[in-house]
């Protein structure tokens, strides 16, 4: 039960910076990745906020022998740049600035705009299950 309000807890958290920070914004966002436009640069320090809570956190974490609600840590290993690794940064890329949004965002902002942003999640839930099923059959 209290693992799953710590998950409930964390995930409102995210979202709620996600909210204050802009990045529920499509409009905001396409003005992040216009560069040679009119660009907005408010959402590098977004960004940039993030990437020192991520460097705070893991160093916390990294400090203790076991997470609060499992036997051990899963952390990534992988240390080499593939072509699943570039190839899934440029899906992602494209999707973000064809969309304006990426996934933690567009899941938030079903709580605030269900209708604008319901047929952009269904699709992006559909390309996950779409990868996961070509992951399939090249591992057969």
């Amino acid at each position: 039960m209290l693992r799953s309000l710590t998950i409930i807890f964390i995930g409102a958290l995210f979202g709620a910076g996600l909210a204050i920070g802009g990045m529920l914004n499509p409009a905001k966002v396409a003005g992040f990745l216009d560069i040679f436009g009119v660009w907005d640069p408010s959402l590098a320090f977004v960004m940039g906020g993030g990437v020192v809570a991520n460097f705070i956190g893991m160093r916390l974490v990294q400090r203790r022998r076991a997470p609060l609600f499992a036997g051990s840590f899963r952390l990534p290993d992988a240390a080499g740049i593939d072509r699943h690794l570039v190839g899934g940064a440029v899906l992602f890329g494209v999707g973000w600035g064809l969309g304006g949004l990426c996934p933690g965002p567009a899941v938030s902002s079903l709580v605030l705009v269900p209708g604008g942003v319901g047929l952009f999640v269904v699709m992006m839930l559909a390309g996950l299950l779409g990868g996961l099923v070509l992951m399939a059959r090249r591992t057969r």
